[in-house]
C-alpha cells in the first residue's frame, strides 16, 4: 500500500490574467483627442491620418473626429486606424 495521499493539483492552479488588448472604438464612433482607439502588440494595425503610436504600439487619436478603419495595398491584412474631422454645422 501507499503511503502517502495523491496529491498534484497544487501544481496546476497558475495562469496570468489577461491584458486586455484590442480595439476600444469602433468604425464610425466619435472620439476626442488623446483616446486609446486600439491597445496591441506589435503593428497588427497602423495609424493613419490624424493618429499616432505610443510607445507600446498603442494608437492614440490626435484630433477630435470620427475613427476610420481603412485596408490599404495589394495584402489586405494592412489595416489603418485613421480619425476624420467632425463636419461644422
Amino acid at each position: 500500500m501507499s503511503s502517502k495521499k495523491a496529491g498534484g493539483s497544487s501544481c496546476n492552479g497558475r495562469d496570468s490574467i489577461g491584458r486586455r488588448l484590442g480595439n476600444k472604438v469602433f468604425d464610425g464612433e466619435q472620439v476626442t483627442a488623446g483616446m486609446i482607439l486600439v491597445r496591441q502588440r506589435g503593428f497588427a494595425k497602423r495609424p493613419g491620418l490624424n493618429a499616432y503610436t505610443g510607445r507600446d504600439h498603442t494608437i492614440h487619436a490626435s484630433i477630435d473626429g470620427i475613427v476610420k478603419f481603412l485596408k490599404k495595398g495589394k495584402v489586405i491584412s494592412k489595416c489603418f486606424v485613421s480619425v476624420q474631422p467632425k463636419p461644422i454645422n
